[in-house]
């Protein structure tokens, strides 16, 4: 069985002029609920984890963060520049295709609205839009990531920060 987990960045700063959207950070408040959304999944999930991320700061931020509290060295965190510019199925297919099927969950770190269209995608039960610092992990009956197919995966859990905290 693999797991695709994704997670959405946690609360960036309101774009300002000087500051890129690529640059923002995560507010405070950002920060803390990343870090209790980490937790979460840290308490729920026991498979062996591989991060990718965004480029974009906030999602790399909350990355470190998510791998600061599951015990992940943060040198091990991949950034794929596809998961800011271009996510889609067809991005989403090439980044697991490059996956080691040793791997059997994978976390992603990224942005709407593609998340919550991926997740649509990839499980037959659809899902509600993605909040910030939300995490959704979809199953799949399968051992290799290339057998990864639209409507072939099953919702396992749905983490939003104003239900789970």
């Amino acid at each position: 069985m693999k797991k695709l987990i994704l997670v959405r960045h946690g609360k960036a700063e309101d774009p300002v002029s000087g500051i890129s959207d690529f640059e923002r950070s995560l507010t405070p408040k950002g920060k803390v609920i990343s870090r209790l959304m980490a937790r979460k999944l840290r308490e729920t999930e026991k498979s062996a984890l591989t991060l990718i991320t965004s480029p974009a700061f906030r999602a790399f931020e909350t990355s470190l963060i998510f791998a600061g509290e599951l015990g992940i060295d943060a040198e091990k965190v991949i950034v794929n520049s596809n998961i800011y510019y271009k996510m889609n199925m067809r991005h989403l297919t090439s980044i697991l295709s490059a996956a080691k099927d040793s791997s059997d969950a994978i976390v992603l770190f990224g942005h709407n609205p593609s998340f919550t269209e991926i997740a649509d995608t990839l499980s037959g039960e659809g899902c509600d839009f993605m909040p910030k610092s939300g995490v959704i992990c979809i199953s799949f009956k399968t051992g290799s990531w290339t057998d990864i197919k639209q409507k072939s995966g099953k919702i396992e859990y749905y983490f939003k920060p104003d239900k789970t905290l």
